[in-house]
């Protein structure tokens, strides 16, 4: 009897390592899968679209950060949309998240960027900083925010046109909404410089928007994108300093063709140095700059502060519905 004893500890011990390498090997897989849709998560934040026609691929992968965290490291990264005729690489990616919240992710990137489209357009970019923050749900992402610090890019177009552009401090945040996509977006100290333009003042600006029925664009599920899409724009503000802001709000729908139909309030405070301001950056248009300033302030009943209605009947730019003022292209 006394000989059976350790017998039965033995096999007690043998069971419970089996157990204990289970867990272990378990656990593993566990942690690979969540590795692998930390990948793929985070090339869709980079790259939304049809998974059928926007490939990512990250240089030199590396998964890091087992047991507690859940860490994603590449050397490069290059997206190829196939359908729409563009590429793109961009520097290193860090991306992690913690074992107990995997759907909560933040990431890194570096620059140089470089994106390329079959219309011969160009766009390389650099910045100091750039971090993003993704919570992620069954259906996809759910809301990010990114923040991009010392940005400067130039886009060069088909025909040699350059244009330089940066901002100190720039922000997006987007998020799934009962199916809506909420969208804010700002720009802080930005500057931009077209060749052979005037230069233009420094600007800071912001935008407040909602695309009905749109939640998917934040992660390329939708399909569509802004054509047949209809939102509101809470508020779009412009701000060139010393008092000189910019404000437009209204509903808005793009038609199936990609033409802009919507509704607006524009609001102009100090008239007279916004006047100034497009004057000096446009000289050649300064007359009909005149012409413009001395019409809305009549409508604003010989004020400095403007409030009109801005309507736009399929790319046809009117104020009040009946005062022509150009017509914008389909997206």
């Amino acid at each position: 009897m006394a000989a059976s004893s350790p017998s039965r500890s033995g096999r007690k011990f043998w069971w419970l390592g089996c157990i204990i390498l289970l867990v272990i090997a378990l656990y593993t897989t566990g942690w690979f899968y969540a590795a692998s849709q930390l990948k793929t998560t985070v090339l869709k934040a980079i790259a939304p679209g049809n998974t059928a026609g926007v490939s990512a691929e990250c240089a030199d992968i590396d998964f890091r950060g087992y047991p507690f965290r859940i860490g994603l490291f590449c050397s490069k990264v290059d997206v190829d949309d196939n359908v729409n005729g563009v590429s793109a690489s961009f520097g290193e990616l860090r991306s992690a998240a913690q074992v107990y919240a995997p759907g909560h992710i933040v990431w890194e990137l570096d620059s140089p960027a470089e994106i390329r489209t079959a219309h011969g357009l160009t766009l390389n970019a650099e910045w100091a900083n750039l971090q993003s923050s993704l919570i992620t749900k069954l259906k996809g992402i759910d809301r990010s925010s990114t923040v991009i610090d010392g940005l400067k890019g130039t886009a060069v177009s088909q025909t040699g046109q350059t244009i330089n552009f940066d901002a100190a401090h720039a922000e997006i945040h987007l998020r799934q909404n009962n199916g809506d996509l909420d969208g804010a977006i700002s720009l802080k100290d930005s500057n931009t410089a077209i060749k052979d333009w005037p230069a233009f003042p420094k600007l800071s600006a912001s935008a407040d928007v909602t695309l009905a029925g749109k939640a998917g664009m934040i992660d390329g599920s939708d399909q569509k994108g802004l054509y047949g899409a209809s939102g509101e724009l809470r508020k779009v503000v412009a701000d060139i300093g010393d008092g000189k802001v910019m404000t437009l709000s209204g509903p808005f729908s793009f038609d199936e063709e990609g033409y802009l139909s919507g509704k607006f309030k524009l609001e102009i405070e100090q008239l007279g140095p916004w006047r100034d301001s497009v004057k000096q950056t446009f000289p050649e248009i300064a007359r009909t700059v005149d012409t413009a300033a001395k019409l809305l302030k009549a409508l604003a009943g010989g004020g400095d502060k403007v409030s009109v209605d801005l309507v736009v009947a399929r790319g046809n730019a009117t104020v009040g519905g009946f005062i022509p003022l150009g017509s914008i292209p389909p997206i």
